[in-house]
C-alpha cells in the first residue's frame, strides 16, 4: 500500500511539472500525423544508393565519373573540352610555353577543413619540374613547350587520404589486395552512394537481379537485364573514346592506302551509334567535320581492289585481331569484307599482337586534340600503327603543341584530321554506347 501511495505521488509531481509538455508534444504528434504528407515535403530527405561499378581499380585510378565527384583538378574543362579555372583561378605561361604558373583560388579548403597551399599539390610528371615561387602558386618547367599543359593538370586531384575539395567525401573504402571493393561517399546532406566493384559484367548483372546493388553505373551490354520489370535503361554516348580499325602500316599488305580506303568503304556503318569521323572528339574546340567520311560504298571498294596485280587481289587476306568484347563488331566487318572477295581471317587476343595486320580496339581521346603519341612517327610504344611516312603529319602535330594561340592550333588540327584521313591509318568506326541501369 505504502509503495501505492509512493508511486501516485511520484506520477502527480511529474504530471505538474512536465504537463504542459506532455501536452504539447501530443498535440504536436497528432498534428504531425495528420498533416505527414504536407510536412514530409519540405523536410529533408537522406538519400541512399547502393552503385555496381565493373573492373579493377585502386585508390590510385578511382573511374573519372567518381572521383570527379570528390575532387577536381587545377582547372577542369569547360564546353568544348576547354581548361577552364577550378582549384586555380588563374593561370599564365612564360617562355613560350615551358613555364606555366598556376594561383591558386584563396580561402579555398581540403574536406578535413585545412587551408589548401601550394605545397600540397605533389605532382610527378615526366621531364617536369614543379617549384612554389610564393604562398598561392605554383610554377611548373617543362623541357619543351607543351600549350596543352592546362589540360593535364584538369585531373581530379586528392590530398593523402582521397580528401579532394568537392561535394561529396570518401567517408569508406574497402580494398583488399590493393583493389577495391566498395567506397561509400557522403555529401554535407548526410546522402550517401554506396559504390560496390565487381570483376565482370556478369557478375555485375547477378548482383542487380539480385538486389545487393540499387542501380548500375555503367555497363556495355543489357541483354540479361532488358527483360526485367520497373528498371529504366538509359544509353552513355561516349564521345571520348571512339573504336576503330588500327592497320600496322608497316606491314607489306596494308602498306598502300588505297587498299586501307577500300576496306573502309566495304564496312557497313552502324547506324545506331554515333560516327567517329576521326580521332578527335566532336565535343573538341578542335573537331573537324568535314573530312572524308569513308560512307558504304562496296562498288568504290570493288573500283579500288581491281587495281590490285591478279596475283595479289586473288590471295588477298586481312587477319583481324580484336579483343573478345568487341568480337561481335569484328564479325560483322569480316562478312563486310569477304561480300568484296576480301578473305579475313579473325584473331583474338587478350592484348595487341606483336605483328598484326589490322586491329580492331577502343582508343580513349585525350581531352586535348595534341594527338602527338597516338600519330607522330618518332613514337614508337604509343603509334601501334606505325605510321612513319607523313612529314606533313609529323610537322602538323609538332606546331600543335607548341603553338599557343587557340585560334592558330584549331586551324592546325583541322588540317591534321584532314590529312590523316585521307592517309587512313585507322579506319574510324563510331563511338561506343554503354548504359546506366536503374530501378524505377
Amino acid at each position: 500500500m505504502r509503495r501505492i501511495k509512493y508511486v501516485k505521488n511520484v506520477v502527480i509531481l511529474f504530471v505538474r511539472r512536465f504537463g504542459l509538455l506532455i501536452l504539447l508534444g501530443i498535440l504536436g504528434g497528432g498534428l504531425l500525423f495528420t498533416f505527414y504528407d504536407k510536412f514530409a515535403s519540405v523536410l529533408p530527405s537522406v538519400h541512399y544508393e547502393r552503385i555496381g561499378v565493373v573492373g579493377r581499380f585502386t585508390a590510385d585510378n578511382i573511374p573519372l565519373e567518381i572521383s570527379k565527384k570528390v575532387s577536381t583538378g587545377l582547372t577542369t574543362l569547360g564546353d568544348e573540352n576547354v581548361p577552364v579555372p577550378a582549384i586555380a583561378e588563374s593561370w599564365e605561361t612564360k617562355e613560350d610555353g615551358k613555364i606555366w604558373i598556376f594561383k591558386l583560388r584563396q580561402g579555398l579548403k581540403w574536406q578535413d577543413n585545412t587551408q589548401i597551399r601550394p605545397r600540397d599539390f605533389a605532382y610527378k610528371l615526366p621531364d617536369v619540374s614543379v617549384s612554389y615561387p610564393n604562398n598561392e602558386s605554383i610554377e611548373f618547367r617543362l623541357s619543351n613547350s607543351y600549350s596543352p599543359f592546362p589540360a593535364v593538370v584538369s585531373r581530379p586531384y586528392f590530398k593523402k587520404g582521397l580528401l579532394g575539395v568537392g561535394e561529396w567525401k570518401v567517408k569508406n573504402i574497402t580494398s583488399p589486395g590493393g583493389f577495391i571493393k566498395s567506397m561509400t561517399l557522403e555529401n554535407k546532406l548526410g546522402n550517401r552512394e554506396i559504390y560496390r566493384f565487381y570483376e565482370t559484367e556478369q557478375a555485375l548483372t547477378n548482383a542487380f537481379k539480385l538486389a545487393e546493388i540499387d542501380s548500375i553505373l555503367e555497363i556495355s551490354s543489357i541483354q540479361k537485364l532488358e527483360k526485367l520489370n520497373n528498371i529504366k535503361i538509359s544509353p552513355i554516348y561516349h564521345e571520348d573514346r571512339f573504336i576503330a580499325i588500327f592497320f600496322n602500316t608497316e606491314n607489306p599488305s596494308v602498306e598502300d592506302k588505297t587498299i586501307r580506303q577500300a576496306l573502309a568503304y566495304a564496312i557497313k556503318k552502324n547506324e545506331d551509334y554515333p560516327r567517329a569521323l576521326g580521332p578527335i572528339s566532336p565535343l573538341s574546340w578542335a573537331y573537324n567535320p568535314l573530312v572524308k567520311t569513308y560512307d558504304y560504298n562496296t562498288a568504290r571498294a570493288k573500283e579500288f581492289l581491281d587495281k590490285l596485280p591478279k596475283e595479289q587481289k586473288d590471295n588477298f587476306t586481312i587477319r583481324l585481331a580484336t579483343i573478345p568484347s568487341l568480337l561481335p563488331i569484328a564479325e560483322e566487318i569480316e562478312r563486310d569484307w569477304e561480300s568484296v572477295g576480301v578473305k579475313t581471317e579473325i584473331q583474338v587476343a587478350t592484348g595487341i599482337p606483336e605483328d598484326f595486320q589490322a586491329l580492331l580496339a577502343t582508343q580513349v581521346i585525350p581531352p586535348d586534340p595534341d594527338q602527338y603519341a597516338l600519330w607522330h612517327s618518332t613514337q614508337t610504344e604509343t603509334n601501334i600503327t606505325r605510321f612513319r611516312k607523313s612529314p606533313r603529319i609529323d610537322k602538323l602535330l609538332e606546331d600543335g603543341r607548341r603553338t599557343l594561340s587557340q585560334e592558330e592550333r584549331r586551324g592546325i588540327y583541322l588540317d591534321f584530321q584532314r590529312f590523316l584521313l585521307e592517309d587512313l591509318p585507322a579506319i574510324f568506326l563510331y563511338h561506343p554506347v554503354s548504359y546506366k541501369v536503374t530501378k524505377e
